[in-house]
């Protein structure tokens, strides 16, 4: 797939400090594309999702999907025009990241993107980190080995249906039971 031409500006939403969002949280038509390091891709965003607590916050944690971009000379992973998602995550710093996943282009580390499952969208790519690892890091707490059963609380949830295909796939569970509430029964 031969290369789209990446543009020296794009539009984003940028915030130069912490506060309340309607305070702090501007749209700039005239960003600069941020540079990578060798270690990062610069990725076109396609679809974002935001941890509603990082939303209210403004720190950061944010999940995307991207195609496209460019990978620097540490990047073995992914290709150009590789279809990604992620945890473009904003750890806590003096300042504020200078661009997240509200922006047509974002730079991250390889090591938090994969690539992205051929039966899902982009927009239901973007959505699955935060539950994905909510569900994994409960497994490992829980020190979940293959062969043991387990019950999961919320199996019609966001996080509860990535627990049971993890807990079947991943960590081998030998038996899901998975409860619901009556909200979700029709």
């Amino acid at each position: 797939m031969a290369a789209a031409a990446i543009p020296s500006v794009n539009k984003a939403s940028v915030y130069s400090d912490y506060g309340k969002t309607s305070d702090v949280l501007k749209f700039d038509e005239s960003i600069p594309v941020p540079e990578i390091k060798e270690d990062e891709v610069l990725i076109k965003v396609v679809a974002a999702a935001l941890n509603p607590v990082a939303y209210k916050k403004i720190h950061g944690l944010n999940r995307c999907s991207c195609s496209g971009g460019k990978g620097g000379k540490q990047v073995k992973k992914f290709k150009v025009g590789d279809e990604v998602y992620g945890d473009v995550a904003e750890h806590f710093t003096e300042e504020p990241k200078k661009l997240g996943v509200l922006a047509e282009y974002t730079a991250a580390q390889e090591k938090v993107l994969a690539l992205k499952p051929n039966n899902v969208s982009l927009v239901e790519a973007a959505s699955l980190p935060l539950a994905i690892e909510t569900a994994y890091e409960g497994f490992e707490i829980a020190q979940l080995s293959a062969g043991q059963s387990i019950l999961i609380l919320g199996g019609a949830g966001g996080v509860g249906t990535l627990a049971i295909q993890l807990a079947k796939h991943v960590f081998g569970a030998s038996r899901v039971a998975a409860t619901l509430s009556k909200l979700c029964v029709s």
